[in-house]
């Protein structure tokens, strides 16, 4: 090979051809990596070994839920959603204690004019024909 020809550095990624299973630690780390350096999410993942978009989707993780998050691997729901649930319970819980307080009211009327209907009937000037 003729010596003019200037050789550069190829950086060769590979694919590891299996799976890799990642502690929660271990997700921690690189995720902290890519907050606390400020380098480039591609960059971290390249050289941790991790496909940038679950690198991504670990980071997104983290910053809506916390640690609890990546190393659960599982959705997060924002504050505001879990806010905007609680306050719908709430209503159904208001609106299941009104209706369970008109239910006693009309269970009470409902008793009270079936001990009332005897004696309106006894005390009645109609004849027993028309009963």
């Amino acid at each position: 090979m003729p010596e003019h020809v200037l050789m550069s550095e190829i950086e060769i990624i590979t694919d590891g051809g299996r799976r890799r299973r990642w502690t929660a630690s271990e997700k921690l780390r690189i995720v902290e990596e890519t907050l606390d350096d400020r380098a480039s999410i591609s960059v971290v993942a390249r050289r941790n070994g991790v496909a940038p978009n679950l690198l991504y989707r670990w980071r997104r993780l983290m910053l809506e839920g916390g640690s609890v998050a990546v190393s659960e691997d599982d959705d997060v729901t924002s504050n505001k959603v879990v806010r905007q649930l609680e306050e719908r319970i709430r209503e159904l819980e208001r609106q299941l204690g009104r209706k369970t307080l008109e239910a006693e009211i009309l269970r009470e009327a409902l008793d009270k004019s079936r001990t009332k209907k005897p004696t309106l009937l006894a005390r009645s000037p109609l004849k027993d024909d028309f009963r």
